[in-house]
């Protein structure tokens, strides 16, 4: 299929692959913001074609892996609730609370649904008008516009049995956490093309200037992320510290003007706790004043939830980039996707699923 199979041609990465070891000279480390993007690496080997002292880490870029434990308490407390439907992305479903996950709330009678749009999840509080509907909305740039959407036609409808229970996050602020992070390793970094397709790159330069740290925003396939690798130690062994775009096809600077101003609209600004990296200052979106009636902590009078006591799980370290899903003393052993310790071993974009699915075999000798 064109502009797939282009960018998965073996002997082209083969040829980038060769090219990065002939432009470096001294080790580096990068790390890719998106999960998407992870898996990518892992699936399709990048990491395994790289030259030796070139080393990538796996960043907090899973929506799924960094919504906090607060939040799934929070859903767990909504989702069993007699007169409410809870509508959700399938990923959420089996993500570890501190007893139960949705899914638990599903079989002991409660109303949850998977959906595949926060529009859908309108569609049905409009069929439904005698119970409350709540969506819970998490994810990055890339999801909150249409969140943003779904909430601004509910008041323009006037569907007022819909809410949402908001765990939105925003990328600049966690690059910029983790490059103040005093155990910070990273040198380049590698951002998620889908998200600034969005908002654009207008975050980044002062970020790259401040912490002179080259940032390129990457695709997802396996000639995207060597361009990508390419372009930021390019960078690096010239002493540049810039904003490249490496996905052209999809991303401008400006972004997407339009939904930016739906964005803007909807939401602000907020400070946010991350699972994993905890409160991160601005790094979260929440519902405008004009808006607060489909906000569903309002609604509901949810109180803020105590973490789960220590299960094991590393995923804070995964998140943050210290450590290798592999190097987690329960990986593939206590935590599995079937018996998941946390967030990471669930998610479809998260790091230790995706060393479970295409790595297992080797890193933990099972068959």
């Amino acid at each position: 299929m064109k502009y797939v199979d282009e960018f998965r041609d073996g002997a082209l990465v083969r040829d980038w692959a060769e090219r990065i070891a002939r432009t470096m000279t001294r080790p580096w480390t990068l790390m890719e913001i998106c999960g998407g993007q992870t898996h990518a690496i892992v699936k399709y080997g990048i990491d395994a074609l790289l030259p030796a002292g070139l080393e990538l880490v796996h960043g907090p870029g899973c929506p799924v892996c960094v919504t906090p434990e607060s939040s799934i308490e929070s859903a767990l407390e909504l989702a069993a609730r007699p007169n409410v439907t809870f509508c959700s992305f399938g990923d959420m479903l089996r993500v570890p609370g501190a007893r139960q996950n949705l899914l638990m709330v599903k079989a002991d009678g409660g109303d949850v649904r998977t959906v595949y749009s926060p529009l859908d999840a309108l569609e049905i509080a409009a069929a439904n008008p005698q119970r409350e509907v709540v969506f819970f909305a998490i994810g990055f740039e890339t999801t909150s516009q249409a969140n943003a959407m779904a909430v601004f036609e509910a008041r323009r409808r006037g569907i007022e049995n819909f809410s949402m229970l908001v765990s939105q996050v925003r990328v600049p602020p966690a690059i910029e956490a983790i490059l103040s992070d005093p155990d910070n390793r990273i040198q380049g970094f590698l951002a998620a093309g889908h998200v600034c397709a969005v908002m654009g790159t207008a975050e980044y330069p002062e970020l790259a200037a401040r912490f002179r740290t080259p940032i390129v925003v990457t695709g997802f396939e396996p000639l995207d992320l060597m361009q990508g690798i390419h372009a930021c130690v390019a960078q690096l062994e010239s002493g540049r510290h810039e904003v490249e775009i490496q996905y052209r096809r999809a991303v401008r600077p400006e972004g997407n003007r339009a939904a930016q101003a739906m964005l803007a609209q909807v939401f602000e600004t907020i400070d946010k706790d991350w699972r994993g990296l905890g409160v991160i200052p601005s790094s979260g979106l929440g519902l405008r004043p004009a808006f607060a009636r489909f906000d569903a902590e309002k609604r509901f009078d949810l109180k803020p939830q105590a973490p789960a006591t220590d299960r094991g799980c590393r995923a804070g370290d995964v998140l943050r980039g210290l450590l290798k899903p592999s190097q987690c003393p329960a990986f593939g052993q206590q935590c599995t996707p079937e018996h998941p310790l946390g967030a990471t071993m669930v998610s479809s974009e998260g790091a230790c699923a995706a060393y479970y699915r295409f790595r297992r075999h080797e890193l933990t000798g099972s068959t």
